[in-house]
């Protein structure tokens, strides 16, 4: 009997760690996420976040920016000039399994605004190195240092905002509760979830009708070994916490991939001067395409009431 157990809790052992092997991999490698396109909790139209602006960026004089992280991670991004000199900039962080320049959209309005526009590719995405998805935490950084480049490259003068979408949200969150350059002036945050663990607790749950514990547990153990972080340490909540500068918060309120509720908790943590968008109708990224009259006047009026603030 006794050898019988040991058996037992050896293939118990074994299956866990096959389990943790198969969510690492579904969920944080670099490998190709065929799970976006048949999630039931992605419109059909989500691509339409990436359509918008692509045929306008392919036409612009891009410059490539390149750092290297902390971490040793040879990253890249793409650098548009405004058309007059401006003090105005934006980094657009993108969401997952994104690049950079999926932002165009987003970066027509801003450079025809006269805005510096940086579009980075994540680590781990497009151009930029890295053999797992960061999930925003090691991408915190990586903001922080486009921000320190931007800034050299455009001036001490420069007044700075970050504004992210899906992941990107996340990452422009858990980038608020860093020491942040003085020229960061403002925080829009699109859809962004609380934090990794909570929303892949959530997504276990969605996607395959099965209790998070003991699989997130030791896939983000297995995370830590392979990345280099927790799924709990990877919280924007937290992050959020310790925000000094103002967040605009955005949220379709049909978002069922990253729960509307992840916005309120969000909101209520935050300490700073904060707003909040809710888009009815609006499935997950699609805020903008679902009311751009109602995101352009938002985003407009918390930029303009950030610098007349200011």
């Amino acid at each position: 009997m006794r050898r019988l157990m040991k058996i037992g809790i050896g293939l118990a052992g074994t299956g866990l760690m096959a389990a943790s092997y198969y969510f690492y991999e579904m969920a944080v490698s670099t490998k190709q996420k065929s799970f976006l396109t048949s999630n039931r909790d992605l419109s059909e139209e989500m691509i339409r976040l990436m359509q918008p602006g692509q045929e306008w960026i392919k036409q612009q004089p891009l410059e490539t920016f390149e750092l290297k992280s902390r971490d040793g991670y040879k990253l890249f991004a793409n650098y548009l000039a405004p058309k007059e000199p401006s003090d105005l900039a934006v980094i657009l962080v993108h969401g997952y399994g994104g690049v950079g320049t999926d932002m165009a959209g987003f970066a027509y309005l801003y450079h025809q605004a006269g805005f510096h526009v940086l579009m980075p590719d994540n680590r781990g995405h497009g151009k930029s190195e890295g053999h797992y998805i960061g999930f925003g935490w090691h991408d915190r950084e990586d903001t922080l240092a486009w921000a320190d480049l931007l800034i050299r490259r455009t001036g001490q003068d420069v007044r700075l905002f970050l504004h992210g979408i899906s992941m990107g949200g996340a990452t422009v969150l858990m980038a608020s509760g860093e020491v942040l350059p003085k020229q960061v002036r403002g925080i829009i945050s699109d859809c962004a979830y609380t934090s990794v663990n909570a929303v892949l607790a959530y997504q276990m749950k969605r996607m395959y009708n099965m209790p998070h514990f003991p699989f997130l547990a030791t896939t983000s153990a297995l995370t830590k070994l392979k990345a280099g972080y927790f799924f709990r340490e990877a919280s924007a909540l937290k992050q959020v916490r310790k925000a000094r500068v103002p967040v605009l918060f955005i949220h379709g309120e049909r978002d069922t991939f990253v729960p509307t509720s992840m916005v309120h908790e969000l909101y209520a943590a935050c300490p700073s001067e904060k707003e909040l968008l809710l888009v009815p109708n609006a499935a997950h990224a699609m805020a903008y395409f679902e009311d751009p009259k109602a995101y352009d006047e938002a985003v407009e009026r918390f930029v303009r009431h950030v610098l007349k603030g200011k």
